[in-house]
């Protein structure tokens, strides 16, 4: 079980990727697009991520929406499905 601490970077991490693609997950959610459910996954997904510290370079570099997220992100598929939605 991940700890609170590693659960908060990465629902962060999570966030701040989906605001880098030009999304806003509350409304995702609230559109039907995504359940929480799946915000909750994606979360856990990231965990499991060996790149937090390069993401968050990453990120600290995106000034406008970006076309793509990183290549090692976990979450990559699910944030192109909603931006193409």
């Amino acid at each position: 079980m991940q700890s609170p601490r590693t659960i908060k970077r990465h629902a962060i991490l999570t966030d701040r990727m989906a605001t880098a693609r030009g999304l806003d997950m509350e409304e995702q959610v609230l559109r039907g697009r995504i359940s929480s459910a799946e915000v909750a996954d994606a979360v856990l997904s990231c965990t499991a991520c060996s790149c937090p510290e390069a993401c968050g370079h990453w990120l600290d570099r995106q000034a406008e929406p970006a076309e793509a997220s990183p290549g090692y992100c976990r979450n990559a598929r699910m944030f192109d499905a909603l931006a193409k939605a």
